[in-house]
């Protein structure tokens, strides 16, 4: 039994222990875990700073460093992110849906476990506590695959975590890390069909490609985000730019940042050095068409295709002035990813248009992308944003954790 193997076979003999855990055990343990945290700050903060010394020696980009980083205010709010689970809905055995049939069948479709959830994931180690607590909390156990750049931090996190669960009477197998990071351990879970209902890809777009492609493990594809704002002609231009402004600059390294604005002609010689001037104070670097840069000048590095396709979770742009809202619309069913666009808009035909007509999980009218995330729509936590239509879209809470399972009572009917 290979190394990755045997991590299955652990998890599938703990998952009876997080399925059939009650509320109160569940929720015990996410407060030792939260506890457990707080109290090991100093050994957190030891550990993810060896992580952040490698980054600097690899070449890391400033963005994906802050991605990486782990701080004493950071690790209080996950601390606090575990508690708010406590508070969240227990789903485990809850009753979707209830009929009795004309033969006297009593029919309950009920709330169950996925089982053992393989989760791979990059750069972010809160990812890990958030991760191993949601599917904690939806009776699952997990085998966690974070990045090598990590490595040092998951490994501290991952430890804290099991012993914390173990301390309530918990299997402390029902969190597990795999800490060789080499390319084969993540091929092998992605392969590991005897013991993995599922697996989840969490990063950028080349390792859900690699998941997608390889895994012979059901996929739940989430993270890659070309997320784009149009900014149509009869838009509010202040309004404009703070929603591209925020959208591209206040957290530039996740899934729900803006990568693409797409601008009505109309409008373009007034909204795009507004949009300009805002993003000039946090040096971000446009990719534009021909008329970007007839209105914007030789600041404007000529936009690729490529460009218009890519995810740069940083501090760059591509922008495109486009001739109508269709274009727009068009332009993003050829680029985007799925996940989350937005117009800004005073036309309620266009705003209309665009909702029907974009497919992505999360479609906005005159509000940031940035709002693409399970606590903003007041669903609690979440262990990523699906791309997906199967079996999960957008933010994937404890809900999204949970399968069903049917429960028939009867007295003696037979068929």
């Amino acid at each position: 039994m290979t190394y990755v193997e045997k991590l299955g076979a652990n998890a599938k003999n703990a998952e009876y222990f997080a399925a059939s855990a009650s509320s109160k055990t569940k929720n015990d343990a996410l407060k030792a875990i939260a506890d457990a945290l707080v109290k090991s700050t100093d050994k957190i903060i030891e550990a993810n700073n060896i992580d952040l010394e490698n980054a600097v020696k690899n070449g890391m980009s400033a963005s994906m460093q802050d991605r990486l980083k782990l701080d004493e205010n950071r690790i209080k709010d996950i601390a606090a992110g575990v508690l708010k689970l406590v508070e969240a809905e227990d789903l485990i055995g809850s009753i979707d849906y209830g009929v009795v049939r004309p033969n006297g069948l009593r029919i309950c479709k009920t709330r169950v476990p996925l089982g053992v959830i393989g989760i791979i994931f990059e750069s972010r180690p809160n990812v890990t506590v958030d991760a191993a607590t949601l599917c904690l909390k939806a009776g699952n156990a997990v085998i966690l695959k974070g990045g090598k750049e990590a490595i040092n931090s998951n490994k501290c996190l991952a430890e804290i975590m099991r012993n914390a669960v173990e301390s309530v009477g918990l299997s402390k197998d029902v969190i597990q890390l795999i800490e060789d990071t080499s390319r084969e351990t993540t091929t092998e879970l992605m392969k590991l069909n005897q013991y993995l209902d599922v697996l989840i890809p969490r990063g950028g777009a080349g390792l859900i490609k690699a998941v997608v492609s390889q895994a012979t493990v059901p996929v739940i594809e989430t993270g890659t985000g070309n997320c784009h704002v149009y900014v149509d002609a009869s838009a509010d231009i202040n309004m404009a730019a703070d929603i591209v402004n925020n959208g591209k600059t206040q957290r530039p390294s996740v899934c729900n940042a803006v990568e693409s604005l797409l601008v009505h002609k109309d409008i373009a010689k007034e909204a795009l050095p507004a949009i300009k001037a805002k993003l000039d104070e946090h040096k971000v670097e446009i990719r534009g068409c021909e008329q970007t840069a007839a209105i914007l000048g030789d600041s404007v590095i000529p936009a690729t295709e490529e460009d218009y396709a890519t995810e740069f979770l940083d501090y760059i742009i591509s922008v495109k002035v486009v001739d109508s809202v269709d274009q727009a619309i068009a332009d993003i069913r050829k680029y985007s990813t799925g996940h989350s666009e937005t117009i800004v808009t005073k036309s309620l035909e266009n705003a209309e248009k665009f909702q029907r007509e974009v497919d992505s999980a999360a479609v906005y009218v005159n509000a940031s992308t940035r709002f693409t995330d399970g606590g903003e729509y007041g669903f609690g936590a979440e262990i990523g944003i699906s791309t997906q239509k199967l079996h999960a879209r957008g933010p994937m809470g404890l809900r999204e954790l949970t399968t069903v399972k049917y429960l028939i009572n009867g007295n003696g009917q037979i068929r």
